[in-house]
């Protein structure tokens, strides 16, 4: 009988002993979440500062007359202009990231501090009437483009956070110049539009801001300026304009920051 009762309690403390152990059994481990790649994609708006140095190639062209009793005075040649200032502004777009593609429109405002002033060369015939006052020779041309925007794709390829694109569209440029001589002066604005190119690279500091540097061309075509006040041709009493042709285009390298809207992706899970 008593070993009947030493077998049974054995048994008993074997089993308990087996439950202890399975209670004792270590956790399963906690998921590992590897961060998602991040997503491009979405609605942005930021601000850029850059510099910007223009060529401005000018060729004046008047109409040939003999000398009158006020001479004739105009511009003799072709003559450069190098505009360049600090240029900076906002923008706004939109990308769209299939896989590690991205596809983007954007566009941007910016004000610019683009001057420059240069003495074009001239032409004088000596007035009939030796008592008319030789106007020397020499003339100023200041020019300035305070204003510029453009509208542009943008196409890139994306290496999680790392970004880096190419980009291209049409360009706008208000431009101002002012021709001054002994006659006078003529200042004229117009609005310029053109194309632009170029490219950069962009990184996204966190799920939101991202930081960006920047290089564009942009050509604004060529236009004609006619001037009545400072060069007027003038011959037997006739007035006649003098004009200029010019071909405006534009370098440009920016720094900026840009704000995306919306959340960041969720995590995926990683697979054991």
């Amino acid at each position: 009988m008593l070993r009947q009762i030493l077998m049974a309690s054995v048994g008993a403390i074997a089993l308990a002993g087996s439950a202890v152990a399975a209670d004792l059994r270590a956790p399963a481990p906690a998921p590992v979440y590897a961060p998602a790649p991040y997503n491009w994609s979405g609605l942005y708006i930021g601000g850029q500062i850059g510099y910007a140095w223009g060529n401005l190639n000018s060729t004046p062209y008047g109409f040939a007359a003999p000398a009158g009793p006020l001479g004739t005075f105009l511009l003799s040649g072709p003559f450069s202009g190098n505009p360049q200032g600090v240029i900076g502004g906002v923008h706004l777009g939109y990308n769209l990231q299939i896989n590690q593609w991205l596809l983007g429109l954007e566009g941007d405002v910016d004000g610019t501090g683009l001057n420059r002033t240069v003495i074009a060369p001239t032409f004088f015939t000596p007035p009939l009437d030796a008592a008319f006052v030789n106007p020397g020779f020499g003339a100023t041309v200041h020019t300035t483009s305070p204003l510029q925007g453009s509208i542009r794709l943008r196409a890139g390829f994306a290496w999680d956070r790392a970004l880096i694109y190419a980009t291209g569209g049409a360009a706008f440029a208000g431009i101002k110049t002012t021709y001054s001589d002994f006659f006078g002066f003529d200042s004229i604005s117009r609005t310029r539009a053109g194309w632009t190119v170029g490219g950069g690279v962009e990184y996204a500091v966190t799920d939101n801001w991202s930081v960006r540097a920047e290089y564009r061309y942009a050509d604004f075509g060529r236009y004609n300026d006619y001037l009545i006040n400072s060069f007027p041709l003038t011959t037997a009493g006739v007035g006649l304009a003098d004009a200029v042709h010019t071909h405006f285009t534009e370098n440009r390298v920016q720094v900026g920051f840009s704000y995306k809207f919306g959340a960041a992706p969720a995590p995926i899970v990683a697979k054991y």
